[in-house]
């Protein structure tokens, strides 16, 4: 298995087989347009289904230059590879990828070569959407997007655009226009990625064991996480956070 870390030019292989193949510009080529891309998400093979997909950096005029499958490679590889943009898993080990924004905001405010992050992700849950847009993302789109629909969307935020899945885009208009938008949870805010995720399956009653397997760390890595909600929100049992998430209609 390749190191994740590891900063690569060149075209991926194996394959994505669901998204259609993105297409080349008219005459060929991408019109000149170039734009490189660091992949952050924690299967190793998703990462190369996207790479096979868009990484044909002669047909798309994307080129990957680095991949990272945790929070503390994402910050190593985008900090060392300065990419234009990042394709951001929301879901992450290390504090997913909120935390990979927030360590990452002095590269996004850079006036001259801002990175620009792009959340592309399985999940169109609400918490999740506007937790990376908070943190500074400048789009989020779904996992279903097609190759030749991510390309476009890639290069749009490259540009400074504001990007999208259709059916969230409607969700994120409502979600900050509404008087009935998420209020902002300082409780909530202080907690991680993964630490959200781990509340949540406690909420709904998963036991330690089970919440591990589900999120592919371990039961220690688990018991830490849930000792750390507990401390943050100065709950004192999984009772307590179950009715504090409940509450807060997280679970």
């Amino acid at each position: 298995m390749s190191d994740p870390t590891e900063t690569t030019g060149t075209n991926g292989t194996g394959g994505a087989a669901e998204a259609a193949g993105p297409t080349k510009a008219p005459g060929g080529g991408t019109g000149g347009r170039h734009v490189r891309v660091v992949l952050v998400d924690d299967h190793r093979m998703f990462r190369t289904g996207v790479q096979a997909e868009i990484g044909q950096t002669e047909q798309t005029g994307v080129e990957v230059v680095g991949e990272a499958a945790d929070v503390d490679q994402a910050v190593t590889v985008i900090t060392a590879t300065r990419p234009e943009v990042v394709l951001l898993d929301v879901h992450l080990p290390g504090g997913g990828g909120v935390e990979v924004l927030r360590r990452c905001a002095p590269l996004m405010s850079d006036a001259e070569q801002p990175v620009r992050f792009l959340a592309l992700s399985v999940s169109d849950a609400a918490e999740d959407v506007i937790g990376v847009i908070r943190g500074g993302a400048r789009g989020y789109v779904t996992k279903t997007i097609t190759g030749t629909d991510l390309v476009d969307s890639i290069f749009r935020v490259q540009e400074g655009d504001a990007v999208f899945s259709p059916r969230l885009a409607g969700f994120v208009l409502d979600a900050f226009a509404s008087t009935d938008a998420p209020p902002v949870d300082e409780d909530l805010d202080r907690l991680t990625q993964r630490e959200r995720e781990v509340l949540r399956l406690i909420a709904r009653g998963y036991a330690y064991k089970e919440i591990a397997k589900q999120l592919f760390i371990s039961v220690k890595t688990v018991e830490s996480h849930v000792s750390a909600v507990l401390r943050k929100l100065q709950l004192s049992n999984r009772h307590e956070l179950t009715r504090w998430a409940t509450a807060r209609r997280l679970v």
